[in-house]
């Protein structure tokens, strides 16, 4: 037998075991199919309208605004928040489940969610979000001028995988950016906007009450054009250690002080300090955020929308 047959057949049968190999696993409640719902009514001076909070995880129904007990296995957060602010209590809804086929999928939205009272019109823009966490029930009037201390980011994870892997569909306007908290609303015309996913694999300590995390491994992509169709079993390759020198490094991928907040062991909520890149260390923790957005808090274009589901990691 020939040299090169030879090699040709030693190659293809090494991709056959890699290939073979491999192995995918749905996360907990990645598919979607799952969600509990509480009927919530606004306050009267809001209009008294019931809205539905969906969560996803075992399926319940709960009038009022009971927080839902423990979510099984559940890793999953949403933007949807239930405020109660000087008594007020408003309902925003920005992440819900659409059925797709057999089953649902996650529908994420950038909304302006606006209220009325006394004669008041207030705005605030609101980015449809699911991440890997939990999120402060009710929201209080602490969190109005840092959202991110309601939101405890990440979930314990010791494993490495290569990859994940979604089907999405977006629904990109390219329009207009508005930025609006409630008490200011301003048009940011050199801003665009765009869907977002990220992974992130941090391992993390405490020190008097502050978090420290060497990054893992990262994964992220922006989505800035609508698709026709569903973009099924998408792939986006997680790269460990230090990845500023590769050629599809991002800007946003660049390691943070001052984004993301978890509870230490004293309940209080403190940023994450990631001090560098390691990738001999073991994970702890896995941050998933997917968005209908990409910029600050209380930013985005309105109608944005991006529908996600199946979501798996890769071994």
């Amino acid at each position: 037998m020939k040299r090169p047959i030879v090699l040709y057949i030693l190659f293809a049968c090494a991709c056959t075991l890699a290939c073979a190999q491999e192995k995918i696993e749905m996360m907990p409640y990645g598919n979607f199919d799952s969600w509990a719902v509480r009927h919530i009514k606004e306050s009267f001076i809001l209009g008294g309208e019931t809205k539905d909070l969906f969560a996803i995880g075992p399926k319940e129904e709960i009038n009022g605004p009971t927080p839902l007990p423990k979510r099984g296995n559940s890793p999953w957060s949403t933007s949807n928040s239930y405020a109660k602010v000087l008594g007020v209590e408003t309902v925003t809804v920005t992440a819900t489940p659409e059925k797709r086929g057999n089953g649902y999928c996650c529908k994420l939205e950038t909304k302006l969610h606006t209220i009325s009272a006394i004669g008041i019109n207030f705005s605030a823009v609101a980015t449809g979000c699911v991440f890997t966490g939990t999120t402060a029930d009710p929201m209080t009037s602490e969190f109005t001028t840092d959202p991110r201390s309601a939101i405890n980011m990440g979930v314990p994870f010791r494993k490495r995988p290569t990859a994940m892997i979604l089907d999405y569909k977006a629904k990109i306007l390219n329009g207009e950016v508005i930025f609006a908290n409630s008490s200011t609303t301003t048009k940011r015309p050199n801003d665009r906007d765009a869907a977002q996913i990220t992974l992130l694999l941090q391992h993390r300590w405490e020190e008097n009450g502050r978090i420290f995390a060497y990054r893992v491994g990262t994964a992220s992509q922006r989505i800035s054009q609508t698709t026709k169709n569903w973009v099924n079993n998408h792939r986006i390759d997680i790269r460990y250690g230090d990845i500023t020198g590769r050629n599809d490094y991002k800007p946003w991928e660049a390691l943070s002080r001052k984004t993301h907040k978890a509870k230490n062991k004293a309940g209080r909520m403190v940023f994450i300090e990631e001090k560098g890149w390691r990738d001999d260390l073991e994970p702890t923790h896995i941050i998933i955020m997917i968005s209908s957005g990409c910029l600050p808090p209380f930013t985005g274009c309105i109608g944005n929308t991006l529908w996600v589901d199946n979501i798996r990691l890769v071994y």
